[in-house]
């Protein structure tokens, strides 16, 4: 059977960024707390970048789960913002789904905390919508590795592809000449390694 590859495109495209919240953070052991921040940032600033209709939903945020990181909120200012009342399961919630329908785009990227259930629910209810899902593994995180492991081998074998921040970015941009000091600038903030490869260019 010949194999396809569909790659992300910026223009089909959606960035979920789910249950990114104060309280559910404090369960994320699977990435330093540092890594973790900053992998979740690094998948915001791409989106910001390639224009992504982006998407912020939260769940029970007035109770234990807490606030969305501020920020999400502060770099989206203008997205959707649903606040579910109760629904774990964010597909589960109407509005979410209509503020998905209303972008017109089938390519969901999505991120989220916890990996195995904040992103495992929605990405197998959109697989089975019919969407493509792109997760990105390292802007999501849960308990320990052996659940995030779990959990991404379930997505992948429902037919989610999965994804770092980094390929993201470098899948959406495909080639270097539409925007190197952009792009690199992104990565370059990110990613110490790659700051250090860009000032190594600049110094030629």
């Amino acid at each position: 059977m010949s194999f396809t590859y569909k790659r992300l495109n910026k223009d089909d495209a959606v960035l979920l960024l789910v249950d990114h919240q104060a309280g559910l953070l404090s369960l994320v052991r699977d990435y330093t707390p540092d890594e973790f921040k900053n992998n979740v940032l690094a998948l915001a600033d791409i989106g910001k970048f390639f224009n992504l209709p982006t998407i912020l939903t939260t769940s029970f945020e007035n109770g234990p789960n807490g606030p969305i990181v501020p920020e999400l909120k502060a770099l989206f200012p203008d997205a959707p913002y649903i606040a579910r009342p109760g629904q774990i399961n964010a597909w589960d919630n109407e509005d979410f789904v209509n503020a998905i329908k209303a972008t017109g785009r089938k390519q969901l990227i999505i991120a989220g905390v916890v990996t195995d259930v904040c992103v495992a629910f929605p990405t197998l209810s959109a697989l089975e919508a019919g969407y493509e899902v792109f997760v990105v593994t390292d802007a999501s995180g849960t308990f320990n590795t052996s659940v995030r492991d779990a959990a991404l081998m379930r997505m992948a074998h429902a037919g989610a592809q999965m994804l770092n921040w980094f390929s993201v970015g470098c899948e959406l941009h495909r080639d270097w000449r539409n925007d190197i000091e952009g792009f690199g600038g992104i990565l370059g903030g990110h990613l110490p390694a790659y700051a250090n490869l860009i000032q190594s260019y600049s110094q030629k």
